[in-house]
């Protein structure tokens, strides 16, 4: 038996807003775009190359779209690994991604913290597995 993280949600205000950032800007992978009735869709989205997916939901009522960009209280939520940490962060600057910071050495590698433009914080991340 294999099991593996297929995906997980990111709560933005309306699937074009997150599809424009995340396919747009960041030049994840449309995966799926499946429409499920009532106004909800099954939108997959994922980094090139990448195995586990992010769900873009649209926020259907209040309580969800209290949550939209906040939806881990503030901290870094995502992590994007990259095996040319120079390349990407230069295209993502030239794509007009906010970057919090300049880019710094941890022990674990390159990082630069960044904004989706629905306030969820991102470290763009060295991979040093490749």
């Amino acid at each position: 038996m294999t099991t593996r993280l297929h995906a997980v949600t990111i709560v933005v205000p309306g699937y074009e807003e997150g599809l424009d950032f995340y396919v747009g800007r960041m030049g994840f992978d449309l995966i799926d775009d499946t429409d499920l009735g009532g106004g909800k869709r099954w939108v997959l989205v994922r980094p090139p190359g990448g195995g586990t997916c992010m769900l873009i939901a649209r926020a259907a009522d209040a309580r969800q779209s209290g949550a939209v960009g906040n939806q881990t209280g503030g901290r870094v939520g995502f992590f994007l690994a990259t095996s040319d940490f120079s390349a990407d962060h230069a295209r993502l600057t030239d794509a007009g991604v906010a970057f919090e910071e300049a880019p710094r050495s941890e022990p674990y590698g390159r990082v630069a913290v960044f904004r989706d433009p629905f306030g969820n914080r991102w470290d763009l991340l060295e991979d040093r597995a490749e």
